[in-house]
């Protein structure tokens, strides 16, 4: 007897993680292949897309080991966004991928802003022009490499390069693509206007394909690296904030994820494009057909916390929160900025730091420790505030992450936001939602709003405290009011 199994790959900027789960949706096998990060320069990050597929190699071939007699019936990809990979014409790699992270490409975003123009930029592309997005490393990489910038023949995203090494095949799909800043939102295609404003090559950039479409097959030649059948079939896969979308259930209206992790996100989907008139916040296609999401981006979420924990005498997480706990809501007064590393949405400055405000003589680290969670949290209500005035009206949120195991953080978050909350299970995020779109392609599933109802199941609800909603609204008045004050202060310092 062989277990059917459908495999899910995420390409993480830590980790390259492969779960492996049957058409039932139980967990056979989870593995995990850890990456490293070069820093040649501040602000630069990079990743060698050659340690991509060797981690992916081995985490499938250890996945594959936990499970009796495994036949893979399909593989789901998932990843990090905004990477460049840049493929010469005998399709090998031009120089290690840049990062979403990398903060090289200031003077190139600058560039597309001036190009392009606020007005267009909404228009072609639905969003803002931020290191972030690939366009602007490749811009840099004919700004400062023009040598290896003439290579170029191909440019994918990460997890697209994994699906090449997979498969032999050329190609990305609308979630992947909307994050770099050539993809027209609204009509699913590469913009030729952008291209051309900025002058790229149009013939660089990949065919897109739908998210749960098969887009080729495992190859003989990557059947030894893997352990994968020659044949086994290979679907378009998704961002890896689209796909822990999809692996937490959350693909339609009225539906929202808040992500605790290192960073932290909040993703809503909507059945039409929207944009914001002063692109403060996101818009994406999601991994479904005629779906899209707003998306906004904390830097320092969990982050910030851990960053708190190693600077206040080194104690526990589980240690911090209790006492966090038994304060009260607004922290008596002490207010948290956690942009420790500049922030995204909805101020997108990179100069913005984290700040304590209000402590007193009878300040402890309990009210910090608690401040430094509702920091968290009101940042991620900005996005849902700045999504609510954009029309997009969540009703409920599914909470995951590190910061959604802890019982304290996920009340205040419901609290803070307003809204009930629920985790799920499994909850293995991204490459949960790649398996999910791997066994739609492989018409176990019609859709991923069916594989989700029967793979996912409810783990624990709340609902949001009525008698906080003054003391807390008060507490985000002040965090507000914070960062106008000190903005011009972040800037000098900068300087």
């Amino acid at each position: 007897m062989t277990q059917p199994a459908f495999i899910g790959i995420d390409v993480g900027t830590s980790s390259i993680k492969v779960v492996a789960v049957d058409p039932t949706g139980t967990l056979l096998a989870i593995a995990s292949s850890p990456m490293t990060v070069d820093v040649q320069k501040p602000g630069w990050s990079e990743q060698r897309p050659e340690d991509w597929w060797v981690g992916t190699c081995a985490a499938i071939r250890q996945a594959l080991s936990e499970i009796d007699s495994p036949e893979v019936l399909g593989v789901g990809l998932s990843g990090q966004m905004h990477s460049l990979v840049a493929l010469d014409s005998d399709q090998q790699v031009v120089r290690p991928a840049i990062l979403w992270n990398d903060v090289r490409s200031s003077a190139e975003a600058a560039y597309v802003r001036e190009t392009v123009g606020d007005e267009s930029l909404r228009r072609l592309a639905g969003n803002p022009a931020l290191e972030g997005f690939t366009v602007t490393k490749l811009l840099w990489m004919r700004n400062n490499e023009p040598d290896k910038y003439e290579r170029v023949a191909h440019m994918l995203l990460a997890k697209d390069y994994i699906r090449f090494r997979l498969t032999g095949e050329l190609g990305s799909e609308p979630s992947d693509a909307s994050a770099t800043l050539l993809f027209d939102i609204v009509t699913s295609q590469w913009s030729d206007e952008m291209c051309e404003l900025l002058g790229i090559d149009t013939d660089i950039l990949p065919s897109i394909s739908g998210s749960a479409d098969v887009v080729g097959a495992v190859t003989s030649a990557a059947v030894g690296e893997t352990g994968l059948a020659e044949g086994v079939p290979v679907v378009g896969g998704g961002a890896d904030n689209a796909c822990a979308a999809v692996g937490a259930g959350i693909v339609s209206p009225g539906d929202a994820l808040f992500s605790v992790g290192t960073s932290g996100t909040v993703v809503a989907p909507s059945d039409a494009p929207v944009t914001d008139p002063g692109m403060r916040i996101h818009s994406m296609r999601h991994a479904i057909p005629s779906t899209w999401y707003l998306m906004g981006v904390v830097l320092s979420a969990g982050a910030a916390l851990d960053w708190w924990r190693r600077s206040s005498g080194g104690a526990s997480f589980d240690e911090l929160v209790v006492e966090a706990g038994s304060t009260s809501a607004g922290s008596d007064g002490v207010t948290f900025l956690p942009y420790l590393t500049g922030e995204r949405t909805p101020h997108a400055d990179a100069n913005a730091r984290g700040a304590f405000f209000g402590m007193h003589g009878g300040t402890e680290r309990a009210h910090m420790t608690r401040a430094v969670m509702e920091g968290v949290s009101f940042a991620l209500r900005d996005s849902l505030e700045l999504m609510t005035d954009l029309g997009v009206n969540p009703a409920e949120a599914v909470a995951v992450g590190g910061g959604a195991s802890s019982g304290v953080w996920l009340q205040m978050l419901s609290d803070i936001a307003n809204l009930p909350l629920r985790t799920v299970g499994p909850s293995e995020g991204a490459p949960l939602g790649a398996a999910m779109l791997a066994a739609v392609g492989a018409d176990t599933f019609d859709s991923v709003v069916d594989a989700g109802e029967a793979w996912l199941t409810n783990l624990e609800s709340v609902e949001p405290n009525a008698s906080l909603r003054g003391a807390y609204d008060e507490a985000y008045g002040r965090y507000r009011a914070l960062y106008p004050a000190l903005r011009e202060m972040f800037a000098s310092n900068a300087g």
